[in-house]
């Protein structure tokens, strides 16, 4: 009787580690931590506490935590943590629309909307060369809005893959987000998962599918940056699920 071999299993343990702070947020957890105690030697216990707390507040907005990027030809990954609120067919804006970006047609647009408590660091949605970057100043609404879009300061990238795929995605400010900050510049090559720039403190990312890809995630699903397939290229079917 033959026996049957096992497969070799991975044995490797993965520990947590604690997120750091991104060395853009390590100023602001210094100037609220040099509140507190400035409030803490004047005996000021009724602001000391409250900046305490802010000052966990602004570390925890600020970390950077690891993340694992799945591997695959056609994957489009979340560029932001937050909620898918939502999953729409529009026109491309016309910073990321023409015959070398987006094209004309109608294509989806998935919309995710981060907290105040999410990490706000944005990634790239695939890999490959930055080909434009349009930045848009604007109001500050509130980003959960679908005219934040087009009213709200916003950043447009556009991503440009193998076989020419091109994914867009938009970093939009919101009522609190005063400032976008960008880590990339056009002609940059990037990876999936990248970490490409951050909004401070509360917003919103667009990610524009190409034509006939569906999303793979569904309204009110929690997204997480570099590790969330959003969309398969060319799949044109969308999952369904329930809210529960």
């Amino acid at each position: 009787m033959t026996s049957l071999e096992k497969p070799d299993l991975v044995t490797t343990n993965v520990r947590y580690r604690m997120p750091n702070v991104h060395p853009e947020g390590r100023k602001f957890v210094v100037i609220a931590a040099a509140l507190s105690l400035v409030f803490a030697l004047l005996a000021w216990e009724t602001l000391a506490w409250p900046m305490a707390g802010v000052t966990l507040w602004v570390a925890a907005f600020f970390r950077d935590p690891i993340r694992t990027t799945p591997k695959g030809e056609g994957l489009v990954i979340a560029p932001a943590d937050g909620m898918v609120t939502m999953i729409t067919e529009v026109l491309p804006p016309r910073e990321l629309s023409g015959e070398d970006a987006l094209g004309a047609a109608p294509v989806t647009r998935v919309s995710i909307f981060m907290s105040v408590f999410d990490v706000h660091i944005n990634r790239a949605p695939i890999a490959g060369k930055i080909t434009r970057i349009v930045y848009i100043a604007g109001k500050f609404l509130n980003a959960d809005l679908d005219k934040a879009s087009e009213d709200n300061e916003r950043q447009h990238i556009l991503v440009e893959g193998n076989e020419g795929v091109r994914v867009g995605f938009t970093q939009i400010a919101g009522l609190v987000a005063r400032r976008i900050v960008p880590w990339i510049k056009v002609g940059d090559f990037v990876g999936a998962g990248q970490r490409v720039g951050l909004i401070r403190f509360g917003s919103r990312v667009d990610v524009y599918l190409p034509v006939g890809t569906a999303p793979q995630v569904m309204l009110g699903q929690r997204t997480i940056a570099g590790e969330t397939i959003v969309a398969r290229i060319g799949v044109a079917e969308a999952p369904s699920g329930i809210s529960q």
